[in-house]
Parts: structure tokens; sequence; C-alpha cells
């Protein structure tokens, strides 16, 4: 329960404001006085306090001037019926949260303290992700050794409070869902659904249901109404991975969402309220794309509010050494053994050009851990994978037993899997039909990533 401090010098309004806010849910304490006040706010910890301007013996702003020079950290919010602006100015350069004018409704009272609230659980959970990402890496991807992702790291922390449109740009493999949840979880909608989606691994024909929803009957097949992505999101977040995949039919739609925020699901003649932030990704250069016409322009303009970059991993090799070892304490905790980098695979990493970036990184590293018995993980662990094999058909020879004929057909079969669900493991096994167990083993067994 949050407890509030009440400093007025009218008996009735300390009364009515503390029946108020005690139906509101808050610990209410009152004082008469500033001195009183200051001494009580001190001595105990009270997360808001609302304090009247014109008191006898100590004044608000005196109040507050002193409250915050000894290390006073509630929110205070000033109230007076007197000097209009230029007390709410004048309160607000001694440091108060906001200003409430008397006479006041009841219910701007509580509105005032709960947005209070909110930007004080914002202040704390921004502050918490400039230090994750400060301390290092605490899930996939979060390093932040090099210059270049420093900025993107600290350009997440400040746009993750606004519901801002996030345009994140990075070649395959750099982090762009990790980023898109970083700033999920720093934001305001944290406690709401994070929703993501490749649009380019969903058919054209069923991408507009997939974000939209339909109604029953509006196509065959349609036979019950279903809701969309937008609709899963709502409160939360919408990641539109590979939006430059994204046909161009299905561009007008969802610049139409973004613009009014209303969808309208697919054989519905009504449009509905949508409360989604949405963040695109991209590995494309949608400038380029929008300036040759194969990505509408307007929509270009209207995802790139703010853009962050996360450049490859072949640019922050800083980076490389730092992620490698998280990824490998990771895998220790998960297999139960104990597992290093020796000093010379630390130097092969570091020289490697890691054209996948961080996710070939990462899997080449588990390849490496399961594939040795050893606890120092050598150079010569990460074994470069054969190009596939092409087997003829046939009844003799080394090329023609059924084994090889069974193994080569796995082989592109998990790879061509893999490659539509751009490397997602699990989608791949859904998509194969077999479990995610039986995956790993026979990925493990013919050297895939």
């Amino acid at each position: 329960m949050k407890t509030v401090l009440v400093v007025d010098d009218e008996p009735g309004l300390r009364q009515s404001l503390g029946l108020l806010l005690s139906d509101a849910g808050y610990a209410v304490t009152a004082e008469s006085d500033g001195k009183k006040a200051l001494d009580r706010a001190l001595a105990e910890s009270f997360d808001l306090v609302l304090c009247d301007v014109r008191m006898p013996e100590m004044d608000g702003l005196a109040f507050l001037r002193s409250y915050r020079s000894r290390g006073g950290d509630a929110l205070v919010i000033m109230m007076s019926a007197y000097g209009g602006e230029d007390a709410a100015l004048a309160a607000m350069k001694e440091g108060a949260y906001d200003y409430l004018p008397k006479p006041f409704r009841p219910d701007e009272v509580v509105l005032t303290l709960r947005k209070a609230e909110e930007r004080e659980r914002l202040r704390h959970d921004v502050a918490g992700l400039r230090a994750q990402l400060a301390t290092g890496p605490a899930e996939r991807g979060l390093v932040a050794e090099s210059r270049a992702m420093k900025a993107a790291l600290d350009l997440v922390a400040r746009v993750a409070e606004h519901s801002t449109t996030v345009l994140i740009t990075g070649e395959s493999g750099t982090g762009k869902e990790v980023i898109a949840r970083a700033i999920h979880r720093a934001s305001p909608r944290a406690a709401r659904p994070f929703v993501g989606i490749n649009c380019a691994a969903i058919p054209e024909s069923l991408l507009e249901s997939e974000l939209f929803g339909h109604v029953r009957g509006a196509f065959t097949g349609a036979t019950a109404d279903k809701a969309g992505l937008f609709d899963q999101a709502s409160g939360g977040t919408l990641l539109l991975d590979e939006i430059g995949e994204l046909p161009v039919g299905l561009q007008a739609k969802l610049l139409r969402v973004l613009q009014e925020g209303e969808i309208r699901r697919v054989g519905d003649q009504k449009t509905r309220r949508v409360d989604v932030r949405v963040l695109a990704a991209t590995a494309r250069d949608l400038a380029a794309e929008a300036a040759v016409g194969r990505f509408r322009e307007d929509l270009f303009y209207r995802i790139n509010v703010v853009a962050i970059e996360l450049p490859p991993l072949r640019e922050r090799r800083e980076d490389i050494v730092p992620l490698a070892r998280h990824f490998v304490a990771r895998l220790a905790q998960r297999f139960g053994r104990p597992l290093t980098l020796s000093e010379a695979t630390t130097l092969w990493l570091e020289q490697q050009e890691w054209k996948g970036n961080v996710r070939e990184l990462e899997n080449s590293i588990e390849r490496a851990v399961v594939l040795t018995d050893r606890d120092a993980l050598e150079p010569g662990d990460f074994r470069v994978v054969p190009p596939l094999r092409s087997v003829e058909r046939g009844s003799g020879g080394e090329a023609g037993r059924l084994n090889d004929v069974v193994e080569a057909a796995e082989t592109q079969a998990i790879s061509d899997a893999l490659k539509a669900v751009d490397g997602n493991r699990r989608e791949a096994a859904k998509k194969l039909g077999v479990s995610l167990r039986t995956l790993f083993y026979k990925m493990s067994r013919y050297g895939l990533e």
C-alpha cells in the first residue's frame, strides 16, 4: 500500500483528503504545519506528499526546499488557491512533481497521484534497464562493450517509457528481437503481452488474417471469429519483424492502423479501436526500398519515428568475447558441467567474421559444447560445417546406401525448415513434425546451425 503525507493547515481539507485517499487505497498521514511535516517526512518513509503552499510557521515552498536539500525523495505535489502559473512554476523549480490549483475535484487528486506513481515506476524501470545494460548481459545479445552498442542500448532506455513507434535495423542475427523485448520490458506496457510476427514467414494470403483477425465466413475455412495479433497484443507491444517483406496492400492497411489506432478484421464491416505499441525490425534498407517504390514512403516515415541501428558483430569486436563468455556460462548451467574458453579460443573468436552475427556466434558455441568433452573450449572444437553432399540415387556404391540418402534428405529438410523460420528452432521443429529434443539431436548429429 502506498503511503501519503498530507500537509495543510485547513482541518476540513485534511479530513476530506484523508477519507478520499483512504478509499482509493492509500495509507494517509496528515500534518497541519510545515515544520512538523518536515520532521515527520524525514523521520518516516512516504511515497507521496500532498502539501499546501500557504501555511503558517513554514510555507509549502520552504518545506519543499528543505525536504529536498536534506535528502527527501518522495514525490511532492503542491496545492494552492493562489498564484496560478507562477506558483506552479516556482514549485516545479524547487523539485515538485506536480501542482494542483484549489479548488480541485476528488478525481483530479487521485488521478494526479496515480500519474506520479506511474512516473516513479517508469523511472525505476529505466534505471534498472540502464544498470542491467551497464553491468553485463542479462540475456542473449545484451552486451555493450563497444561504443556503437552502448549508444544503441542507451537509446533503448530513453525510448522505452514512451509509446513512440521504433524502427530497429541491422543485419540478420544482430539481436533485433532482443532489443524489442528490452524496450517492452522497460515500458509502462511491461505487464501486458509482447507479441512478435515475422512478416516473411507467413504466406501473403494468411498475413492479413494473422495481423487483424477475421470473422466467421470471411473466407473458405473461416468457421469462427478469430482475433488477430493486434488484438492479442492489446495494451502491450507488437513487433513486426522483417517489415520490409510486408506486401504493398497490407502496408496501406498497416499505415491506417498506425494513424487511426483502428483495425478491421477480414470480412468485418466495422472498425475497432486498439491500443498497441508497434515496433518494427528489418535487415533491409527501407529508405532505399521506398525510393524505388518497393516500400511505401509514407509508411516508412510513420514507423521511422525513432531508429535504432544495431551494428554487425564484425564492427563491434569488443563485444565478441563477452558475448561468448555469457553463452558459455549459460550452457554450463544448462548442461550441468564446468565450461570455459581457452585463451587461444578467445583470440580465434575475435578474428572470425561472424556473418550471421550474434546468432551465429551463439549457435557455434552451443555446437562446440555439444560435440566436445573438454571443459575448456579450444579453436578446434568449432568445426566448420561441410557443404551438403549430393547423393545420387542407385543401388550400388557408397553414395547409394540407404543411410546416406536418409541423412542427406534429413539434413536438407532441417536446413530448409530453419531457413524458412529465420533460425527459430522451436518453429522449425513444428514445421518438421518432430519434438524440439529430436531436432536438437539431429542438428548436433549433422553439424547444423
